[in-house]
């Protein structure tokens, strides 16, 4: 009963793992219109159902990125409950960067449709606040998906590094993975490199890299289920 339950968890959360991947990669091109283009005012308000649809998949990201918590906390409490709250609280405020960066942009697309419309606002003000919501976009970017995503990343590789929940291997790479993503954060951050860069790129893809592998090793293989002893033995 126990392996059934643990296999049938593996796909949900593989399957969860999946789809939070695929709609931040459809979400973040949909946004294109606002987010890279020169004339953001224009280009939004004549592509709103295209950035809509992308702030459909950015909710769908919240939603399955708090799946993947939830599903992953029910393995980690049972080696240690303050690691387990410690990985959902900053899967959670994670998701709540990728909210607040949703809003941003949906706000942007408002100024944008005021700022086409009859009763248009002056165009130099509605210019710059939506390039105050872009840079509040990007800022939760970079907290959200970068940093928040290494630490839970981290702690929850190590947990199952630890209780062997899943490969040793994987969860190894897990740890360097969610190390380089907060090198990524960190760099970023003090404007060293920009998210999209070459740079960027290449210290986000081993955390890609991991998350898909990952998510075929539970959909295939399911969570192991590591002795009482072992268990026992780790906490100690």
């Amino acid at each position: 009963m126990q392996r059934t339950t643990a296999k049938k968890d593996g796909v949900i959360t593989g399957v969860l793992f999946i789809t939070a991947a695929v709609s931040s990669i459809i979400g973040l091109k949909l946004y294109d219109p606002v987010l890279t283009a020169s004339d953001f005012l224009a280009s939004g308000n004549s592509h709103y159902a295209q950035v809509v649809l992308g702030a459909i998949n950015e909710i769908l990201l919240a939603v399955s990125a708090t799946g993947t918590g939830i599903m992953l906390y029910s393995y980690l409490k049972k080696y240690d409950e303050r690691l387990g709250l410690g990985y959902l609280s900053f899967r959670l405020l994670e998701v709540v960067f990728i909210v607040i960066g949703t809003l941003s942009v949906l706000t942007v697309l408002s100024i944008s449709e005021i700022a086409t419309g009859n009763n248009a606002m002056d165009s130099d003000h509605a210019k710059s606040l939506g390039v105050s919501f872009i840079a509040l976009h990007k800022w939760t970017f970079i907290m959200g998906p970068n940093f928040m995503l290494a630490v839970n990343t981290f702690i929850y590789s190590y947990t199952f590094y630890r209780i062997r929940v899943i490969p040793p291997h994987l969860a190894r790479f897990g740890m360097v993975a969610a190390s380089f993503i907060m090198l990524a954060a960190i760099l970023e951050l003090f404007g060293i490199i920009a998210q999209i860069s070459i740079w960027g790129i290449l210290l986000a893809l081993p955390i890609a890299l991991y998350e898909m592998t990952l998510a075929i090793y539970l959909i295939k293989y399911g969570f192991r289920l590591p002795a009482e002893k072992d268990i026992q033995k780790n906490k100690m």
